[in-house]
């Protein structure tokens, strides 16, 4: 296909830097047909610092004053092909209390001129603890902060680690944009004096292992994965008295799989793509455990880097992560040896960014637990696609389902504890072609469900969560004559959970919906983009047993012209 709405989906995939010294260098071959960043775009621009955020719910923080510290201040300037920014860190030692209730990782940034958007990490000891993509600058230039609840690694944090942040830039005459950033973490000690977790099921984990990389190298921690027959692995060693071990994956897709879900089959085009179905596959030992079927996370130089200024896209500051139980394996990992755990991804082009942080609860009480692996079923994804298509017109119905479940019991001082957990993926993508490969239309519903139930003697603990990721695209490429053509582009995106709590300490819920819609439109003469309009709006609520937050907002060119936040939902 060689339409204009092709070209332009090239130019899109082209538009989001990656981040290995590789392609830095193809970045000279092909800034022909890249689209400017916004601050070359002949529109109406800001004359003084634009706040970039992302639309997210408040931290509840205890009413204690926080313990804060800088850990890394640092000048991300021409960074391809430098291994991670290294720091030392401490835990804290000058706080009236070593008990803490929250801890905050903040990272604020500015930077001014022309730059794309970069993908970056954030890992201590190993461990990923943010990652996120940074906001494309103007001349005047641009400030974002993310807050990120970190106390999860509460045990890593406790303890003498080294820092490591990855953020891949160019700079050069053209790309002039320099990211100034401030790292910072702040610890609110509690406000009673019990101690931070309690030894139990529902507690944060006593250690967390880093399944990342090993070796510092000219990129980030994260495993790479060029191709679907591409798999990377990390081996480990869990303690012998485990009784409780959560997988914790971070993913993101660029370059040829940045938008994945646009992507044609094979037999429909003359690339490479291999359509729009996307999972990452996880393996114990070879034996998949479980899968996630990611959220179409569009960074801020995505279809339209208008849109995305000053709201950004839905977790591109802060990109999900995604747990997947492994307790009931844990008969088959307390034997003292080593063991690995190996990521791939199904029909994977170039590139994914995989890694992930085992989080392990030990028995204080004992020497060794001991195990069984009693049930483990694995439906592999059924992928079904239907297509009626005439030359490079018609329409696309992908669908796919896939379950997995799993039961195990651990022999702990807590007693047997028997644990069943589940997935559930129902997945859909309608895709329309039209007016001659000039229009793409896409309709995408991912649900995404998930339960762990564990018993004991005289107890249980429970946790259900449901996740439903729509996405609507529509993108048009006009051709105005005169080599001019004009690219519209309206989207809609979605993230909604539903979750459930249960067990001893009673019940607890919680219930997010945050959906999204963009309009935009961006000029083009020849290969250049040289004039663009993008306004958002976005509707945000959060509520569960003891906070409720929501956020409407609507921005247009860099300007907000409706904004509306409160602590206070309708039921």
């Amino acid at each position: 296909m060689t339409s204009l709405l092709l070209l332009h989906l090239l130019l899109l995939s082209l538009f989001h830097h990656n981040h290995s010294l590789s392609t830095a260098v193809n970045i000279h071959r092909k800034d022909q047909f890249r689209p400017e960043p916004i601050s070359n775009l002949a529109t109406k621009k800001p004359t003084t610092t634009t706040t970039f955020f992302e639309v997210t719910k408040t931290i509840q923080v205890p009413k204690t004053n926080p313990c804060s510290y800088l850990l890394l201040q640092h000048d991300f300037g021409f960074t391809y092909g430098n291994p991670p920014v290294l720091a030392n860190y401490t835990p804290p030692t000058n706080c009236p209390s070593q008990n803490f209730d929250k801890i905050i990782l903040q990272w604020e940034a500015t930077c001014k001129g022309t730059q794309f958007d970069r993908i970056f990490g954030v890992w201590l000891g190993g461990v990923e603890l943010l990652r996120s993509c940074t906001a494309e600058p103007t001349a005047s230039g641009i400030i974002w902060t993310v807050k990120k609840d970190i106390t999860r690694y509460y045990s890593l944090l406790m303890n003498n680690q080294t820092l490591a942040v990855f953020l891949g830039n160019l700079v050069n005459d053209i790309y002039t944009g320099v990211y100034h950033v401030n790292l910072t973490v702040h610890f609110y000690p509690s406000e009673v004096n019990s101690g931070n977790s309690v030894f139990g099921y529902g507690s944060l984990a006593d250690l967390i292992l880093p399944i990342s990389q090993n070796v510092l190298m000219n990129d980030g921690l994260w495993f790479r994965i060029d191709n679907s027959d591409d798999a990377e692995s990390k081996k480990f060693m869990v303690p012998q008295n485990a009784y409780r071990a959560v997988l914790e994956v971070y993913v993101s897709f660029h370059e040829n799989d940045e938008f994945w879900y646009i992507n044609l089959p094979n037999n429909l085009s003359n690339s490479h793509e291999n359509g729009a179905f996307r999972e990452v596959v996880v393996t114990l030992d070879g034996v998949e455990i479980g899968a996630i079927w990611p959220f179409t996370v569009i960074y801020t130089g995505g279809f339209n880097p208008l849109l995305w200024s000053p709201i950004t896209g839905i977790g591109s500051f802060d990109l999900p992560s995604y747990d997947i139980e492994v307790t009931p394996f844990l008969g088959t990992i307390l034997d003292g040896n080593t063991h690995e755990f190996a990521f791939s991804v199904t029909n994977a082009l170039n590139v994914w960014l995989i890694d992930a942080n085992l989080h392990v609860w030990l028995d204080k009480k004992s020497v060794k637990t001991e195990g069984q692996l009693l049930k483990h079923y694995v439906s592999p994804a059924v992928v079904s696609l239907v297509s009626n298509i005439t030359g490079i017109n018609g329409n696309i119905f992908t669908t796919a389902n896939k379950f997995v479940s799993s039961v195990g019991w651990v022999k702990s001082s807590l007693g047997t504890i028997t644990t069943n957990s589940t997935q559930r993926f129902d997945f859909s993508n309608f895709m329309v072609l039209g007016k001659d490969g000039n229009l793409q239309i896409v309709n995408q519903t991912i649900n995404f469900n998930d339960s762990v139930h564990a018993e004991f003697p005289s107890s249980f603990f429970s946790i259900q969560s449901s996740k439903r990721f729509p996405l609507y695209l529509y993108l048009e490429t006009v051709d105005k004559g005169n080599q001019t053509s004009s690219s519209l582009t309206n989207l809609t995106l979605g993230y909604d959970e539903q979750r459930a709590e249960a067990g001893d300490f009673g019940l607890f819920g919680s219930s997010l919906k945050n959906l999204q819609n963009g309009q935009g439109v961006l000029l083009q003469k020849g290969n250049s983009v040289y004039a663009g309009t993008g306004s958002t709006q976005q509707a945000y609520q959060y509520d569960d047993s003891k906070f409720c937050y929501f956020r409407n907002v609507r921005s247009s060119n860099y300007a907000i012209l409706h904004d509306e936040e409160g602590k206070t939902c309708s039921k």
